[in-house]
């Protein structure tokens, strides 16, 4: 998964709670999120005295990049993971002056302390059921001319890795992740009251070493929310015969990448 904590969905869209996550493990692993971030980050073209929203913050990896380059600004942090938070209040632990840390369901409207002169999502939205509603909520705290870049698994993500789930446990992931096409995502936007829409699917394949590295970012990143279902005794099992059907240890991410500014108002 990535660096949120969203929710998880059973088979015919029954929602169960919040997905929490080893936040510790997590950031631990060679996450290509790292430079996802940071090319999403770069297509903010911040000038350094906005309010960035950090839309499932995760463990602050790229609110931190975002303090560094808002010298005069702040950073409004939310994720659903109080694990994740915790993470991120240690690691900005010297900046807490300059970013608001907020716990909320990102599924939900928000309510945020200060409006937002631009949001950030990384690998956040594939989580979520209701793409059109998430981007409704980012449009009402923006500013109108506020600027919304995000990127997540979009259609065709983990083809590969999902047909090695599906001989292991009969599901392909498809009643959990929303990996949503440029179309349909650009028609959203628009919905919501976005303007200067693009959206681009992007392949961007990860390596990793087989076995131990493999695994734990398997286990860790990608299945969380199908290994709460097991019994702890079944999960490294499971992670590891999936690991197994993968012809290579390559994880076949493709990215929907998009970039898109709120109307102003006229």
């Amino acid at each position: 998964m990535d660096s949120t904590v969203l929710e998880c969905r059973q088979q015919g869209g029954a929602v169960v709670e919040l997905l929490e996550w080893d936040a510790g493990t997590y950031d631990a692993l060679p996450l290509p999120h790292k430079r996802w971030g940071a090319a999403a980050i770069a297509r903010l073209e911040l000038s350094g005295s906005e309010t960035v929203l950090d839309l499932g913050c995760g463990t602050g990896r790229d609110a931190e990049r975002l303090l560094g380059l808002l010298p005069q600004g702040r950073v409004i942090a939310v994720d659903g993971s109080a694990q994740m938070l915790r993470e991120l209040r240690t690691r900005l632990a010297s900046q807490l002056d300059r970013i608001d840390v907020l716990q909320a369901d990102v599924r939900e409207p928000m309510v945020l302390p200060r409006p937002a002169d631009a949001a950030l999502s990384v690998a956040t939205l594939h989580w979520l059921p209701d793409h059109a509603a998430a981007f409704r909520t980012v449009a009402a705290v923006l500013r109108p001319g506020g600027r919304f870049v995000a990127e997540a698994g979009g259609a065709g993500n983990l083809a590969t890795f999902r047909t090695a789930l599906r001989a292991v446990s009969g599901a392909d992931g498809s009643e959990i992740w929303n990996f949503a096409g440029a179309a349909e995502t650009t028609d959203r936007l628009r919905d919501a009251g976005f303007t200067d829409i693009d959206v681009r699917l992007v392949e961007d394949p990860a390596s990793l070493e087989r076995g131990e590295q493999l695994e734990a970012f398997i286990g860790t990143v990608v299945l969380g929310a199908q290994l709460r279902e097991l019994p702890v005794d079944e999960r490294r099992p499971f992670v590891h015969a999936v690991a197994e059907r993968l012809p290579e240890p390559v994880l076949d991410y493709v990215r929907l990448q998009i970039s898109a500014r709120k109307q102003s108002v006229p």
